[in-house]
């Protein structure tokens, strides 16, 4: 087995562009380049944007299948119907708009690596056919009886701590057992801050190569605010930000106070993946729905709010404030700024009866209305709303929502 020195693991680096000298990077180096020579599978742990999909390439590239084929498949981008077909192939016929034989990515890859990023979000009925693919290395097409063979390397990624997955019946332990014969463990950005300055000037560099610009510079201040910061978006999150600052700071010498504008508070960003968690559960997901119903709930009040007042108004006279409205919604939605809504004693306020929404028809409204903004853009529309892909095409599947 091949043994892992400095040498080895600085020329991993310069090949695939990695920065860092962080111990916890040099060791996740370490292991990818040792098991690489091994047929062994390999998971690969850590959160949103740390940057797990360098590692399968390392695998593959330091193993004696470096000239076979290399397919990085996204688990959690492709729908649950048709991910079976996807991985494994299908015959003519096997379903609708199966107008001819195709092969999975499992035979295309043939003597190489797959790579399956997000694995945590594979169906039960694909985990059970993934796990034959292990432990035997057969596998059948959708809609054929007859047995395959593929020799294939498996390198699996998650931001999903597996073992809460396990405990919650997500995920299958035998499989996880297969998947992980190796772990391989990414640092978030909060635990490498000596890498932090050096990953924003390559990014910083490669903009400005990228548009024939000046390099930004960070003073002493703006450089110790970066290294501060806890990064919930860690490596990806950290380019934005270099890349923003770059592209809309005029100035050159960028202080701790430009910084700041481009670093939302960490208790404030929604979207913050903490690895452990699994935010595209059935409750996280609802969850967000239902933030996202709130939010367009203000809006759509404030609008109200407004139009009234216009009305009553039309030139702007003095106008009251009534907070009878907002007093309804939570304090994120009534802390917004003030509408005024004009009513006297004398006023008859006829209002329709109100019908009491369930969770389950104002989640139905949140993706329609998400559906529609998007133009039936499921990916969009999943962004929207804060949830994956595949949670959106379930959640339509359950609410009775067509295609749009």
């Amino acid at each position: 087995m091949l043994t892992a020195n400095t040498t080895d693991i600085l020329s991993v680096k310069q090949r695939f562009g990695i920065i860092g000298t962080s111990e916890a990077i040099d060791r996740a180096l370490e292991i990818a380049i040792r098991v690489a020579p091994t047929d062994l599978s390999v998971l690969v742990s850590g959160e949103s944007g740390v940057g797990k999909e360098f590692f399968p390439q390392v695998i593959h590239a330091y193993s004696a299948r470096k000239h076979n084929k290399y397919i990085a498949v996204n688990c959690g981008a492709i729908p649950e119907g048709t991910i079976d077909s996807e991985l494994f192939g299908h015959e003519k016929g096997a379903f609708t708009g199966a107008i001819e034989s195709r092969k999975g990515y499992f035979e295309e890859a043939d003597g190489g690596t797959i790579f399956l990023d997000e694995v945590a979000e594979l169906p039960h009925s694909t985990q059970v056919r993934l796990l034959r693919v292990l432990q035997t290395g057969e596998f059948i097409r959708v809609g054929s009886a007859k047995v395959q063979k593929t020799n294939v390397r498996v390198v699996a990624a998650t931001n999903v701590n597996l073992q809460e997955a396990i405990a919650a019946g997500r995920f299958r332990e035998d499989l996880f057992y297969r998947l992980s014969t190796v772990p391989i463990t990414v640092p978030p950005l909060r635990e490498r801050r000596g890498d932090i300055y050096l990953l924003f000037r390559k990014f910083a560099a490669d903009i400005a190569n990228m548009y024939h610009m000046p390099t930004v510079s960070l003073n002493q201040e703006a450089r110790r605010a970066i290294e501060q910061y806890d990064w919930p978006g860690n490596i990806r999150q950290l380019k934005n930000v270099a890349e923003q600052i770059s592209a809309i700071e005029e100035s050159r010498d960028i202080t701790a106070e430009i910084v700041m504008k481009y670093l939302p508070p960490v208790e404030e960003k929604p979207s913050a993946m903490v690895f452990g968690s699994k935010p595209n559960d059935d409750l996280g997901s609802e969850r967000e729905i239902l933030y996202r119903i709130l939010f367009d709930m203000r809006s759509e009040i404030a609008d109200i709010k407004r139009m009234l007042s216009e009305m009553a108004h039309p030139a702007g006279y003095g106008r009251t404030t009534s907070d009878s409205i907002a007093g309804l919604l939570p304090s994120t939605a009534a802390s917004s700024a003030p509408v005024s809504v004009p009513f006297t004693e004398t006023e008859e306020i006829n209002e329709t009866p109100h019908t009491e929404m369930t969770k389950e028809q104002a989640m139905r409204d949140a993706i329609v209305k998400a559906l529609q903004r998007c133009n039936g853009k499921r990916k969009e529309a999943a962004r929207m709303l804060y949830i994956s892909e595949r949670t959106l095409y379930r959640k339509m599947k359950e609410l009775g929502i067509e295609e749009f």
